[in-house]
């Protein structure tokens, strides 16, 4: 399966009074053509701000600093600020964590999904009354597609009107309305209840397979990972730690992080017994020191390990960045 996106040692740093944030330092992503690739981690891991740099989204105080970024083999970092605005929205998209506030609360929904027609939809109409039928009808379309009833006319309604999970499907309708090579999904499920969560997740399943694009699902929830995606890259402190097939990694975790995850998620056996949560706090990315960043928290820690540990392979088609690979049980 060839590499839609490529991204190699990508670092982006924000500037702030006490010092330079190296909010993403180091990473490497590739999306496969087709594929779902699940980005798991703690909040404040880098998940976001790494796909963030991918579309250009990093503004003062931050930027990115280093780092290639390859979508089809064309490198997103050398493109003027509008030939990148041409890539936005129509090959690559990107739903935000809480639809609420991404969506515009002044303009109705048929609005914003118009606005992205407009910029990048080179099938309709050239203009007039043909132009804005064929808006219409794509409009409802999309939200038809994303399982809005009665979409023609919740087009007129504004985003309050409709329910967390509904406005999520509405973010989803607005991403896919070009029809993207590649969608994005920021936390998608965030502040949803379990049913709809599922629903929206398995909406965003079904589109990919339906229109063979890649999605890209940022999540904190390994349980969501294991059920819809096919790789799956664990972030911590801004690095990656752990990279591979989604069944093989939550199967046989290789680094500590990974297994600490998973041990911490609560499950039927465990009635009655406390979780075990990963001890201690994710470190200061300020002034971070040249070794292992999970070193503090590591339940397997050594002296060897506050030397720098790069990614090692760790199994056929997995890394981990950790140099007692063969000490963490499964």
């Amino acid at each position: 399966m060839s590499a839609l996106l490529e991204v190699r040692g990508l670092r982006t740093v924000f500037d702030t009074r006490a010092g330079e944030v190296w909010a993403v330092d180091g990473v490497d992503v590739e999306v496969r053509r087709g594929e779902c690739l699940g980005i798991v981690g703690e909040s404040g891991s880098g998940k976001s701000v790494t796909f963030a740099s991918v579309m250009g989204l990093v503004r003062s105080p931050g930027r990115v600093a280093e780092g290639q970024i390859l979508f089809e083999g064309r490198d997103l970092r050398a493109l003027s600020m509008r030939e990148m605005r041409e890539v936005r929205g129509k090959e690559i998209a990107m739903t935000m964590q809480d639809a609420l506030t991404a969506l515009n609360p002044a303009l109705t929904v048929g609005e914003q999904i118009s606005e992205v027609l407009e910029a990048h939809d080179e099938t309709l109409p050239a203009r007039g009354k043909a132009r804005r039928a064929a808006i219409r009808a794509k409009s409802v379309e999309m939200l038809g597609l994303v399982g809005i009833p009665s979409a023609e006319n919740r087009l007129r309604q504004y985003p309050h009107e409709f329910s967390g999970g509904m406005r999520q499907r509405i973010m989803i309708a607005i991403a896919l309305a070009c029809r993207p090579k590649l969608l994005i999904a920021d936390e998608p499920t965030t502040a949803l209840d379990v049913t709809i969560q599922a629903q929206v997740l398995e909406l965003i399943t079904e589109i990919r397979e339906s229109l063979g694009m890649s999605v890209v699902l940022i999540t904190h929830d390994l349980g969501v990972v294991a059920e819809h995606c096919d790789r799956v890259l664990v972030m911590y402190a801004g690095q990656v730690v752990e990279a591979g097939p989604t069944a093989e990694v939550i199967a046989n975790p290789r680094h500590p992080y990974t297994r600490g995850l998973l041990a911490s998620i609560p499950r039927p056996a465990m009635r009655g017994q406390p979780i075990n949560p990963i001890e201690g706090q994710v470190p200061d990315l300020i002034g971070m020191a040249p070794q292992c960043r999970f070193y503090s928290r590591c339940p397997l820690r050594r002296d060897a390990c506050l030397a720098p540990v790069a990614m090692r392979p760790a199994g056929e088609g997995r890394l981990a960045r950790c140099i007692l690979l063969d000490e963490v049980p499964a």
